[in-house]
């Protein structure tokens, strides 16, 4: 966005508004601590603020301050409808195609309302009359807080959307040892300190909150750990029986992934989640380097994201996939091991 558009929109955000803010679905540190950061200086400016979420997240976010207010779409259909029709604004944070909404998407596509995208993701959609689109932020998170300076407003941050944005900026980031994470990102961080995020109780709350259930479900996820070394590459694998059996929960496998890339010489790591509720298998990919992930996961898993982190998801069975994941490996043989 340049500096007319942020005029424009002081403008819009000057008299009260109905405002709803979204996610993406299967939510994640990130995009909940951005939505709910937003929430909480909209309401500042005495807007009426709806956050809508496509469905459920993890327990270790329901602790974000106002958590209690997000309105599921996806058990709260008439709720959700009602404010996004309403709505003169809407915020789309953390996903950059209404695709990334699920069943949430046709009452978007409807809605009359204005939209703003704020997103660090590659290839944005063409939707939203405000893009505030950057690849080479940390998180939709660091968006938010440059979004609030950027309208000239920093001096209405305090404790509460601090805590928020601390949140998505720590979890997006890795703890800050991704490549994203910048020198900017390490001073927006410290900012936020200063304003009362209290940073090691955070990282408590959303790390050290394991079940046992989750920490057997882990050690099941590294018993199928495989290294394919010819292609510098690891991968998980974990049925539906193996999460039932160990009784799991929306975000149980959060990082599992990064313990194949932790492996000394993995270039790529690969996590292939069977989820027979939807019929699919859920795929996360994370490279090191300039390996992108985001390419592979657009052109064969109908999926994307940033260069060293991407999702994607496969229609065939768990077997099926891997097989083909692994059949597609020769053609970046080279890269992987440049």
């Amino acid at each position: 966005m340049n500096t007319n558009e942020y005029t424009q929109l002081k403008a819009l955000l000057s008299a009260q508004k109905n405002i709803v803010i979204v996610p993406h679905i299967n939510p994640d540190g990130d995009a909940m601590g951005s939505c709910l950061g937003l929430y909480h200086y909209l309401i500042k400016l005495n807007h009426n603020v709806s956050v809508v979420a496509p469905n459920d997240y993890p327990e270790f976010l329901k602790w974000l301050p106002a958590e209690d207010t997000v309105i599921k779409y996806d058990s709260d259909q008439e709720k959700a409808h009602a404010v996004i029709e309403k709505a003169h604004l809407i915020f789309t944070l953390d996903f950059n195609s209404l695709s990334r909404i699920g069943a949430m998407q046709a009452a978007l596509e409807k809605a009359e309302a204005t939209f703003v995208l704020i997103d660090h993701h590659q290839q944005p959609d063409a939707y939203a009359t405000f893009v505030y689109s950057d690849v080479s932020m940390s998180s939709t998170c660091e968006m938010v807080y440059h979004f609030i300076s950027n309208l000239k407003d920093v001096d209405k941050l305090d404790n509460v959307i601090a805590t928020c944005l601390y949140t998505g900026i720590m979890t997006d980031t890795g703890s800050f040892r991704f490549p994203s994470t910048t020198a900017t990102t390490h001073r927006v961080a410290a900012h936020l300190i200063e304003l009362g995020a209290q940073h090691s109780e955070i990282h408590n709350k959303i790390y050290d909150s394991n079940s046992w259930s989750a920490l057997q479900l882990l050690g099941c996820a590294l018993s199928n750990l495989k290294v394919l070394p010819e292609y510098n590459t690891a991968y998980i694998t974990l049925s539906s029986e193996e999460l039932d059996k160990h009784n799991f929960k929306k975000g149980d496998t959060e990082g599992f992934v990064n313990y194949g890339l932790s492996i000394k010489g993995i270039v790529l790591a690969v996590i292939f989640i069977e989820n027979k509720q939807e019929g699919i298998i859920k795929i996360s990919l994370r490279s090191k380097g300039d390996f992108s992930v985001n390419e592979l996961s657009r052109q064969h898993f109908n999926g994307g994201g940033h260069t060293n982190a991407a999702g994607g998801k496969s229609d065939l069975p768990l077997n099926d996939t891997i097989e083909k994941f692994i059949s597609i490996l020769p053609s970046y043989k080279n890269a992987l091991n440049r």
